[in-house]
């Protein structure tokens, strides 16, 4: 039987449904799909091994073959888009191989990234004929043997299965498009917001580009690498000038243009194609280059407006207290994000809260394992002495001595409920709330056991702090905390505390950028060290 199928397109301003395919609904399309997630800060200390991809943390752990489908139900993720739009428009055969994502850290190890290609690679060989590839994929992935981790995947998956079988990549919008990307994928889309709450969607987009794939042929690419760097305080896509260049996508008018997209890049990590990127695809090489010059000279216009107004913590404490409204504000200690790396155990910010005698005060989440195991073997209203923090090894970096009372204690297990990550369980092992005492400061601090970015009230609230109750919020975050915390916010103030991820491009000491790209917007262009 030969029928005729149209679905819904989520890509804004290029198509709202797609064209009417030819399909016959008596052969199911067979797609196989895979996930393989890390963003790398380059400058962090500590690996990502295989068993970092195998435990669940804010993400659930490795999931392979048939539990892949299952496993990943209800979460805002692009794998989990896919799939449910896949199911939603009827007539594919889903064959799951693997999924697994490990926590923003420094290289991934050459023993992890080969096996886990080499799994996705093979259940890929073992699924049989198929009629397309879905890969959800970051973007920023660097191994220790390859810069361009998701480049190196995909070379390998196109040896693997010819030039013309259609390979469909969904990317975050801190992905370090490369040209190996773009050659060996047949197409990408990319995260529109930051916060990321339009991850499901961006994979749900993604099938709508492989159905045009299956169904017509190969479409034709442009790719631009734009040449300054933004840091990712600057990237707020609800602020200027990232709202106007992601609202530009939307009045791109080329009749063959099937579909645009912006790549804001990842600077923590120190190769060759860092940075900020524009894709696209048409049917016509002229349109899709039409397309791409057009968003690149959006970004250059833009070049003036990029600022991550990062503030001393000292002068980000000061102007919390001098608030006045009856709403929380909210500081980001943003350096020691550990969603882009950072090892969350800074205590930079925490210092300049007890001295700057901060009232009302709550600063989450500082991973320090050895200290919540002391504080759930104390018991809830035990007081000691801890050394807080600051195991992580960074030079200069010193744990925060502190007598402390333990006010809360959790398993760490509680469901998220903020737009990002809602239907997704943390597992983030044994936490506590403690009280800093022998000040007139009032702080109280989470710590937890496992890394995860303070991106959604829940951090707080499943062990007892109602964010909007506090005259002061921390949050080891740069941008995602946007998504649940705004709308408690009378303002938001973005702290320059020690950490791994360094905000101001122009002191990172890159060894491995292209020549000449700006060490952030209006920068100094980069000379390579001889």
């Amino acid at each position: 039987m030969l029928t005729t199928m149209s679905i819904p397109c989520s890509i804004p301003g290029v198509r709202q449904t797609l064209a009417k395919f030819p399909m016959d609904m008596t052969i199911m399309k067979r797609i196989a799909i895979a996930g393989f997630q890390h963003e790398t800060n380059t400058f962090a200390s500590t690996l990502a091994g295989f068993s970092d991809f195998e435990q669940t943390d804010a993400w659930p752990g490795m999931l392979t073959g048939a539990e892949v489908i299952p496993g990943m139900a209800g979460i805002n993720i692009p794998i989990t888009g896919f799939i449910d739009a896949a199911n939603a428009a009827g007539g594919y055969e889903l064959c799951p191989v693997l999924w697994c994502s490990a926590e923003p850290c420094s290289f991934v190890t050459t023993d992890a990234f080969e096996r886990i290609a080499a799994m996705i690679l093979d259940g890929i060989q073992d699924a049989g004929e198929i009629d397309g590839i879905y890969l959800d994929l970051h973007g920023a992935m660097v191994t220790e043997a390859h810069q361009d981790g998701e480049g190196e995947l995909l070379r390998r998956l196109r040896h693997l299965v010819g030039p013309d079988l259609p390979i469909a990549v969904s990317l975050d919008l801190h992905a370090n498009v490369t040209p190996a990307m773009v050659t060996h994928a047949s197409t990408l889309n990319i995260f529109r917001t930051y916060p990321h709450i339009d991850m499901a969607e961006t994979g749900a987009n993604a099938l709508v580009s492989l159905q045009r794939l299956m169904a017509e042929g190969p479409l034709f690419k442009a790719y631009r690498q734009i040449p300054f760097l933004v840091p990712l305080t600057a990237q707020h896509t609800g602020s200027s000038p990232c709202e106007a260049l992601y609202a530009g996508l939307d009045s791109l008018q080329f009749s063959t243009l099937w579909s645009a997209d912006i790549a804001m890049g990842f600077p923590p990590a120190d190769i060759f194609d860092s940075g900020s990127s524009v894709v696209a695809y048409a049917e016509t090489q002229k349109d899709a280059d039409g397309a791409a010059n057009i968003l690149l000279q959006s970004f250059m216009d833009a070049e003036g407006l990029f600022d991550d107004g990062l503030m001393s913590p000292e002068d980000a404490v000061a102007a919390a207290m001098a608030n006045t409204e009856g709403k929380p504000v909210v500081i980001a200690d943003a350096q020691d994000n550990p969603g882009a790396g950072a090892s969350s155990d800074t205590v930079g910010l925490l210092d300049a809260l007890v001295r700057g005698n901060a009232q009302g005060a709550v600063l989450a989440l500082l991973d320090d394992p050895e200290t919540a195991s002391a504080a759930h073997e104390a018991g809830t209203g035990a007081e000691m002495t801890v050394a807080l923090g600051g195991k992580s090894g960074q030079e200069g970096q010193h744990p925060y001595q502190a007598h402390v009372r333990v006010e809360s204690l959790s398993d760490g297990v509680f469901p998220f409920t903020g737009d990002m990550y809602a239907g997704n369980v943390a597992d983030l092992g044994p936490t506590t709330v403690l009280r800093i005492l022998d000040t007139t400061a009032d702080v109280r601090v989470v710590v937890g056991s496992k890394r995860c970015q303070c991106l959604d009230q829940a951090v707080f609230s499943h062990i007892g702090i109602i964010p909007t109750e506090q005259r002061i919020v921390a949050v080891k975050s740069s941008v995602h905390f946007r998504a649940d915390f705004d709308s408690i916010a009378s303002r938001i103030v973005v702290a320059e505390a020690p950490g791994s991820h360094p905000c101001r491009l122009d002191i990172v000491p890159y060894r491995n950028l292209r020549p000449d790209v700006r060490l952030g917007p209006g920068g100094a262009p980069f000379t390579p060290k001889s």
